[in-house]
Order: structure tokens, then C-alpha cells, then sequence
């Protein structure tokens, strides 16, 4: 009888708001972590040690950004559970504040921030796609016009964007099967390195390189390497280098977009 109650329920709002409710828990779950694990953590790992230069200090910044991408998850959390609709912060910005407010914020989201994302994944993705096939490289020159060049890089990039928009213009269904299957990879992948790290990763030789001077006080005494900010200068440090981490940990709150698409 309660099964039969949450079926009318459903077929209520999905004519009311004219989605289909598709997305299941699993499906939500894999929307989220197929977006924040990506080619971003490979990205700007490199940008945050040259920040505030010591293992330590790498490591406090992706704690911190871990941190505040829970405090606004679990807001979210609340946020989408009250309006559950579909339009995410653009819905929660016009509740708080106003129309115009959100009308601004989901034109930058078109035209700037998830836009920008977007490209910088792609390219991301086409790079390291060049890794196993060479032919893909940004010295691979396709055609110029005056300074610009566009590579082979950039072909990619464009067509796997313009493929995967395809693919989600044609349903929820078509998008959340690709979703599924890519996020459940990285995940198997994920746990897979993590099994090897502490299968291998943990001797010695491995401890003693990573953690004899976690701070890097041995190292710039010893002038291999800069010395570690502190104070001021790495509170700043730490606030820069953040910029990439939260970059790379973002993508947390795109399950909001779809509500009037979720199940429950």
C-alpha cells in the first residue's frame, strides 16, 4: 500500500513539474563523485606544492578544503531537501535574496564558471589522453590563424564536449547510464590504488622520503629547496594554494540541479 501511495506521488509531481523522476540514490551518488573525482587533483597538486613548498603543509591544504566542502554539502543537503527543485543554487539564491540575484548568478554559471570547468576538463582529459596516444599533443598543429594554433589537443577536447552533450541531451536516462558507468570505474580505480598504496606503498624506503621532513625544515637548511613559508606568509600561502583544491574538489553541489529529477 505504501509503495502504491509513493508511485501516485510521484506521477503527481513529475506532471506538475514535467520531469521525470529517474535519478535514484545511486544514480545521485555517482552524479557527485563522477564530478569531483576528476583530472583536477592531478592538475593543481603540482601549483599547491610550489605555494607552501612542504609536504606538511600540502597535505593541511587538502585537509581544509576536505573541511569546507563537507560544511557546504551538508548546508546543501538542507538547502535541497527544502526546495527541491530543479535549478540548484539558482532556486536557493532567489529564496534567500531575489530574482535578480539569481538571474545573475545562473548566467554566470552559463556563461563563466561551469563554461570554464567544462573547457578546463576537456583539455585536461585530451592531454592525458596524449600520454597513451601520441598523436594527441599540443605540438600537433592542425592549422593557425596569425598567433593562435589549434592542436590536436584542442580537437579532442572539443569533440568528447560536444559528444558527452549529446549524449545527456537525449535523457536522463542516456546521461545517468553514462554517469554510472565512468563514476563506478574511477571509484574501482580509486580503491585500487588505495589498495596498492597500502599493500606496497608502506615500507621504509617509501616512509622515509615522504615523512623524515614533512615539514621541509631539513631541506631548506640544507638549500636543496626553498624555505617553507610561516606566520602571515603561510596562512597566504595556504589561502592561494586553496584556490586549486577547492577547484578540484568542486562538482559536490550539481546533484541540486536535478531535483525535480530525483526520485526521492
Amino acid at each position: 500500500m505504501q509503495e502504491i501511495e509513493e508511485v501516485k506521488r510521484v506521477q503527481t509531481e513529475e506532471k506538475a513539474s514535467g520531469f521525470k523522476r529517474e535519478i535514484t540514490l545511486f544514480d545521485a551518488i555517482m552524479i557527485v563523485t563522477g564530478g569531483m573525482i576528476g583530472s583536477g587533483i592531478f592538475i593543481v597538486t603540482a601549483d599547491i606544492s610550489r605555494a607552501v613548498v612542504s609536504p606538511g603543509n600540502m597535505l593541511l591544504v587538502w585537509v581544509l578544503s576536505g573541511f569546507l566542502t563537507m560544511v557546504g554539502a551538508i548546508s546543501y543537503g538542507e538547502l535541497s531537501s527544502m526546495f527541491p527543485k530543479v535549478g540548484g543554487q539558482y532556486i536557493y539564491l532567489k529564496e534567500a535574496y531575489n530574482k535578480m540575484v539569481a538571474f545573475l548568478y545562473g548566467w554566470t554559471l552559463f556563461l563563466v564558471i561551469q563554461t570554464g570547468i567544462i573547457a578546463a576538463v576537456g583539455v585536461a582529459f585530451a592531454r592525458f589522453t596524449g600520454v597513451l596516444i601520441p598523436w594527441f599533443s599540443e605540438s600537433n598543429v592542425l592549422f593557425s590563424l596569425g598567433s593562435f594554433n589549434f592542436t590536436t589537443v584542442q580537437l579532442l577536447a572539443i569533440v568528447s564536449i560536444l559528444y558527452l552533450t549529446y549524449i545527456n541531451s537525449r535523457g536522463v536516462k542516456s546521461g545517468k547510464l553514462i554517469q554510472n558507468i565512468f563514476s563506478s570505474t574511477k571509484l574501482i580505480a580509486l580503491f585500487g590504488l588505495i589498495l596498492f598504496g597500502l599493500l606496497f606503498g608502506i615500507n621504509d624506503t617509501a616512509l622515509q622520503a615522504n615523512f623524515s621532513d614533512f615539514w621541509g625544515t631539513a631541506a631548506a637548511a640544507a638549500g636543496t629547496t626553498e624555505e617553507p613559508p610561516v606566520g602571515m606568509a603561510l596562512i597566504t600561502a595556504i589561502g592561494i594554494a586553496m584556490v586549486g583544491a577547492l577547484f578540484s574538489s568542486d562538482s559536490w553541489n550539481n546533484i541540486g540541479f536535478s531535483g525535480d529529477e530525483i526520485v526521492n
